[in-house]
This record gives structure tokens, sequence and C-alpha cells, in this order.
């Protein structure tokens, strides 16, 4: 584990407590602890989902409860998070002629950039996915893709270069993951269970790649996992590489969920010491740990950075433009970042989202009733909001309606409930690409509208 002196001092807070146990068990907690929080690999070959968010917080009790240090004990090591945390997550692509287990594996590229923080304010975790086309400016060659950042200068360099496009926000910690770990951990937990959209058939021989998926509900082996992760071919790219991250994210949460995955840990353990690479200290992973136990299961937030591919401008290679006012939301509404230009008149305030007029609306319905949708549609029409549209149906049923917060203006999700009376606001970048909310109908609202 590497410190870094970009990285900023330690955010734990001792608590009073004796601890009386054995040095062995407590590196084998920390380990224990370190799979469950980091070993949850997703969506673009080999991507993490999160460091903690996947684990519910029954699970960690689990654990401790398991190994001795449970909510109650005096002997549990006794550490809490001081401040609200940044952490960089990369998943990082297979480097073909590093060893195994040579610390070269984390040389390559980073195939999935995410932004975890964890607010000891409001206890809640918000997780931001980046790009891996997102322009940036590189020192000595100054216009760059993010993921060629890790491959150029490692962590300290893929580091700096997040925090400079995203106004400078402070990364204190990073974890790597090397891509070769993501098949051998699906199937360890024995599957993961995801809604494939849309059948997904693919053939690359150049790249070894043949992919083959059915639509509908399917469980995964490691091999089908990278497979729907790994996917581009259907016109979205890396956007729609993003949105099965995510997808996964909540699938691998669900699976992590399950006591069977309990029996499986040790393996998981020696697995992710293999493929893990991080500057988070023991004290650190117990504190994250303890923050967990706290974390309900609304607290936790998934957005994707706004923007446009500069394809769409004809560029010779094409590119994530990040929207600057829609970034600005995204670090004011999830990471509660001020951002001094705002006062000053230049951008509009991020903290207020747009008249209702001008948000853009999908409605889908994903209700056994097919003219819900228009009913819906209507509806919002009658109150205000001129732009919507109604889209292709979800192909799978849902008992609950779903307001996903496609572009990550919390604000304006809250509107668009309250015009409505119901559903639930779903804080993800799963739905249209195009629209800023989708509105995802469900089997409630076939009586409602």
């Amino acid at each position: 584990m590497k410190n870094l002196s970009i990285f900023k001092k330690n955010f734990v807070q001792p608590v009073d407590r004796e601890s009386r146990k054995k040095p062995k068990i407590a590196l084998y907690i920390f380990w224990l602890l370190f799979a469950i929080f980091t070993a949850a690999i997703s969506a673009g070959i080999g991507a993490i989902t999160a460091l903690l968010a996947p684990v519910e917080p029954q699970i960690i009790s689990r654990v401790l409860d398991a190994t001795g240090f449970n909510d109650t004990s005096s002997n549990r090591p006794g550490y809490r998070l001081s401040r609200p945390v940044n952490i960089l997550l990369l998943g990082i692509d297979r480097v073909p002629e590093a060893a195994a287990n040579s610390p070269k594996i984390f040389n390559g590229r980073s195939d999935t950039i995410l932004l975890l923080h964890l607010d000891s304010r409001d206890k809640s975790i918000s997780l931001l996915s980046i790009p891996r086309d997102t322009k940036v400016e590189t020192p000595g060659i100054r216009f760059s893709k993010i993921n060629e950042a890790n491959a150029r200068g490692g962590a300290a360099l893929a580091t700096r270069l997040v925090s400079n496009m995203l106004n400078n926000t402070t990364i204190e910690r990073y974890v790597r993951v090397s891509s070769n770990a993501f098949r051998e951990l699906v199937d360890l937990l024995g599957g993961v269970e995801v809604f494939v959209p849309r059948a997904m058939s693919y053939k690359d021989t150049a790249q070894k790649l043949s992919i083959n998926l059915a639509q509908g509900w399917q469980t995964l082996n490691g091999e089908q996992a990278e497979q729907f992760a790994r996917f581009r071919n259907d016109g979205l790219g890396d956007i729609g590489r993003i949105q099965r991250q995510q997808s996964l994210i909540q699938s691998m949460r669900n699976r992590l969920a399950s006591p069977s995955v309990i029996a499986r840990l040790p393996q998981i353990v020696r697995l992710m010491q293999k493929y893990v690479d991080t500057n988070l200290n023991f004290e650190e992973i117990l504190t994250i740990a303890n923050f967990g136990l706290q974390l309900e299961r609304d607290n936790f937030k998934m957005v994707m950075l706004p923007g446009r591919s500069s394809s769409e401008q004809g560029d010779l290679r094409s590119y994530w433009i990040l929207d600057v006012a829609g970034r600005d939301r995204i670090m004011t509404q999830y990471f509660k970042q001020s951002v001094p230009d705002f006062a000053q008149g230049r951008f509009p305030n991020p903290s207020q989202s747009v008249s209702p007029s001008n948000l853009k609306i999908s409605v889908q319905n994903a209700s056994s009733n097919p003219k819900t949708a228009k009913t819906v549609a209507a509806f919002l029409q009658k109150k205000g909001f001129s732009n919507v549209s109604v889209v292709k149906d979800w192909p799978d049923k849902q008992r609950q309606s779903q307001i996903i917060v496609q572009q990550g203006d919390l604000e304006a999700a809250n509107i668009l409930q309250k015009a409505l009376g119901d559903g639930k606001i779903e804080a993800s970048s799963t739905g249209e690409i195009e629209s800023d909310l989708t509105i995802r109908i469900g089997e409630d609202w076939v009586k409602r509208f």
C-alpha cells in the first residue's frame, strides 16, 4: 500500500475503546473487510462497483460478529469517519506483458473511473461515473483521454487530473483493481443476476471477444458478466457501458447481501490480495466498515458526469466533453462542494434547477398497460412540463414506478415527484440517455392514471 504526497492526511477519528484481539485476528479482519469493500468489481473489463456501497449494513455486522467485533463488544476497534472523504476507484485494463502477481498489472489504462464520496454529515454515499473518453488537459501533451492518465503517471496523475477536472476537489485515497480479477470474482460469488434489456451479439476477432446474450433476466457467470460489461455495439458506446456498470453495481449489492456469500469470503480475500492496490491503511478500512453500519440503503446515489460526445461535432478523435454547468451541479448536489464562480454570477447556481418547462422528460412504460405512458405524459403537460416524450417500453415489468435522475439533477427530480404525487427517486443514470429525467412506470400507477 503506497502513500503518495498528493494524498491528504488521515480521516480517522479514534474512539476510546480497548482492543484485546491478537494481531493475527486483526490482520484477518483487515483483509476480510478489504475484500468486501474493494472486491465488488463490476463493469467495463473489471470496473470497481464501489468501495463500500455494494455491501448492506447487515452483512458488515455479520462479518464483524463472526470475527468477534460485534457492535456491543468492547473489543471492537473504535474508529469513525471524522469528515467527508473522496476516494478514486480505478478499474485497470489488462497489461498483456505483465507477469501474474507483478505490480505491473496496475500500469494499464483505467477502463473504469469512479469517484466515491463518503459523507459523514448525512451518512450517505455518492458514486460518480466518469466516462473513460473524457477530455482532459494533461501535462506535456495538452489534451488526452482521462483513461490514459494511470498508464502515463500512475494513481498520482490519475488522481490529479480527476481533481483538476472536478473544480480541484480533494481526493484523499485511491483503489486500483486489475481487470484480471473480474471473471474469478463473479464465479466465486456464484454468478450475478442481471437484466439484459436487449439481445447482445457481437464478435471481435482482434480482441478475441465473442458476446452472445439473450434478452431478459439471467444469472451470469464470470465470462458472461464480462461480455455484458464490454458490449459496445448498441450505438451508445461508453455511455451505454456506464449504464450497464450501474446496473451491475445494483446487482452486485443484491448478491453481496446473500448469506451464502459469507462462506466464500476467505477465497475472495485471497483473490483480492493479488489484484488490488490501494493507499488506504488498516485504520481507514475499519473506519469505512463502521461508517457502513450506519448506511441506509436509500442513502446510496449514483450519477454520471454530464457531457456530450465530440464525435457529434465531427472531431477526428472521439472525446466526452464535460458539461461545465452540469458538472458544477453534480459537485454541489452530490459532493456538497461550493463553487465561488456561482456567487459572482458567471454560471447559473447549480442548486437551483431549471424550470419545469425546460426539463426534458422521457416517459417509459414498464407496466402491463401500454397506454399508461401516454396518459402520464399528457398529465405532465397539463402541469406545465412541455418537453415530455414517450419512449419505447422497458422490456421488464416493474412493480414500483421510478423517477430516474439521468443527468444528476436531484432538485428537478423532487419537483417532478411533487407534481406526480408519487414515484421513487432513483439516483442513477440508467434511464433514457438524452433525458434530464426518465419516468419508468410500474404496476402501481396503472390504476392511478
